[in-house]
């Protein structure tokens, strides 16, 4: 039994689904009607780069959510397997964004639409250079959260990310930040300052979230054909209604990666395909359990291998 997973940010890299241009003209029309709908160049952006533009939250969005879909599309149009036979469909921040899109909850358009106005309304909550987030590498929540707890008059951090055994993300402002990273010198745990502009997925995100909340419930949401894993519950979802308030609180809720891969697992999904640019997830799914198979699908040489295993 297998599941799909959809990465997000921080997953893409310059020409990332460069192999699906070149070789259809299908996706040529996705990216191009990504373009208008922009209106701005995103597939030169995609396909060229410069990186620092790519890595600005308003245009990484919109671009992984497009890669993961014309990869999707690929796999359903050029083989035989039966991509929509999976149990679930998962994705990871804006990944969600992906697996519902490909579930047919949300068209192409209302997807670019939604991921167009949730990248700048995230990248603008917080001014540029004032929040920041760390992976704490080898600790585990209860350990982070005690942190948290213990030094609340001192600082104020947020797990924005439980994403495996070992590897947990905070957010908050720079100082803040600073001072846990101190406090984390202090207990010997190891971190990475990550190369972000905005504190992701705490309260400080509470602007976009007003931002979002109107735009969210002013789409029309289908139920999906796949259920959808939510970030904010880490459990199944196939409610139109459900899903449209869980994206709303995904944006200061912490992602429950972890948890959401352990509930696949536990529901008999022993296989999960990674559709989208990179192996971010492939990575995480594997340090939660070394006993599952794994595919990523990011050329079509990945697709042959997924049809061959």
């Amino acid at each position: 039994m297998f599941s799909l997973l959809f990465p997000g940010q921080g997953s893409q890299i310059v020409g990332m689904g460069k192999d699906f241009y070149k070789n259809f003209d299908y996706v040529k029309e996705y990216f191009s009607k990504a373009d208008d709908i922009l209106n701005k160049k995103l597939s030169k952006i995609i396909l060229e780069g410069p990186k620092e533009e790519l890595d600005q939250t308003e245009n990484t969005q919109p671009s992984i959510f497009l890669v993961s879909y014309a990869i999707f599309q690929v796999i359903k149009r050029e083989t035989d397997f039966d991509i929509n036979n999976a149990k679930y469909f998962a994705g990871h921040s804006l990944g969600e964004y992906s697996a519902l899109c490909c579930a047919e909850s949300l068209t192409f358009e209302q997807t670019i639409n939604l991921l167009k106005h949730r990248g700048a309304s995230m990248q603008n909550a917080v001014p540029r250079g004032q929040g920041g987030m760390v992976a704490i590498l080898g600790a585990n929540i209860s350990e982070i959260n005690e942190i948290i707890k213990i030094n609340k008059n001192k600082f104020t951090c947020y797990i924005a990310n439980d994403n495996s055994i070992g590897q947990i993300v905070i957010s908050g402002k720079i100082d803040s930040i600073e001072l846990f990273c101190s406090e984390l010198k202090s207990k010997n745990f190891k971190f990475i300052k990550l190369p972000v502009s905005s504190p992701f997925h705490c309260p400080l995100m509470n602007k976009a979230t007003h931002e979002m909340k109107n735009k969210i419930n002013n789409t029309e949401f289908k139920n999906p054909i796949v259920n959808i894993i939510s970030n904010v519950t880490a459990n199944p979802t196939d409610s139109s209604i459900e899903i449209k308030k869980l994206l709303i609180d995904q944006i200061e809720k912490p992602v429950r990666w972890r948890e959401s891969v352990n509930n696949m697992i536990k529901s008999k999904v022993n296989h999960f395909i990674e559709v989208g640019p990179g192996k971010v997830l492939s990575g995480l799914v594997k340090r939660i359990d070394r006993n599952v198979k794994l595919n990523q699908v990011n050329t079509f040489e990945d697709i042959k291998n997924l049809l061959n295993d």
